[in-house]
């Protein structure tokens, strides 16, 4: 990748959209879209590895992803369950760590307890990081962390005029992690569709309108190469 270290973000996070796109074009059920985007998943931790991102953040289901056909969430679930059963290995080979963003108990038993020994297997890593985001949704997140807030309030140990955007940001899912530098958005919509609101505040945002099955190595070195030529002023003139 001919893009210069200093110049590639830390944190990329990734908006897969373009699944039942893909498997409609292909004549085959929106599931398959969701297993071949999974090849897509394997090609872009690898990518990152190899540029150097330390954190990779994928929306794989939102909050409201639940009101969709029992049998494609189900789909959904077990594609979940197969990829940590296949992709494990390589997690630990390259020091990579697991983390889950997003209202994991509305998630399957089985999907739970998979997900947590993974996380838990993985938790000493600090080569990178792949974050997960599912049942996810930046509003939830945003309730989550308010009412989190409010009972610190509640119980005296924090007055409203201490509130602050550190104070937020202290109580999102994984306040440890940078913010994302950039966001990938795959299939051409231009939408945030309610993912990391308070997080991409200052991201820089790059849409593709290759669908996310087909997304591989070369289409992420293209929005990295684009990003290094960016200059972030963060409000400032620069």
């Amino acid at each position: 990748m001919n893009v210069d270290s200093k110049n590639v973000p830390q944190h990329i996070a990734v908006i897969m959209d373009g699944n039942g796109r893909w498997a409609k074009r292909q004549g085959l059920p929106r599931i398959k879209g969701h297993e071949a985007g999974a090849e897509s998943v394997r090609a872009i931790v690898r990518g990152c590895r190899e540029a150097g991102v330390k954190y990779l953040t994928l929306y794989a289901f939102s909050v409201e992803n639940w009101v969709r056909p029992k049998d494609e969430i189900s789909g959904l679930m077990s594609l979940l369950r197969t990829f940590l059963e296949n992709n494990e290995n390589e997690l630990h080979e390259n020091q990579i760590r697991l983390r889950i963003i997003g209202r994991i108990n509305d998630l399957p038993a089985l999907i739970q307890r998979g997900l947590k020994r993974a996380m838990k297997a993985t938790q000493q890593y600090t080569e990178g990081e792949l974050i997960l985001a599912l049942s996810y949704g930046g509003r939830a997140e945003l309730v989550d962390a308010m009412k989190a807030i409010a009972e610190q309030v509640k119980r005296g140990e924090l007055k409203p005029a201490q509130i602050t955007d550190e104070t937020i940001a202290a109580h999102l899912y994984a306040p440890d992690v940078p913010d994302p530098d950039l966001m990938i958005r795959t299939s051409g919509e231009m939408r945030l569709s309610n993912f990391l609101l308070w997080q991409l505040s200052y991201a820089e945002l790059y849409v593709t309108d290759v669908l996310w099955p087909d997304f591989r190595e070369e289409h992420l070195q293209a929005a990295i190469e684009a990003y290094s030529k960016r200059h972030r002023r963060f409000g400032d003139v620069g």
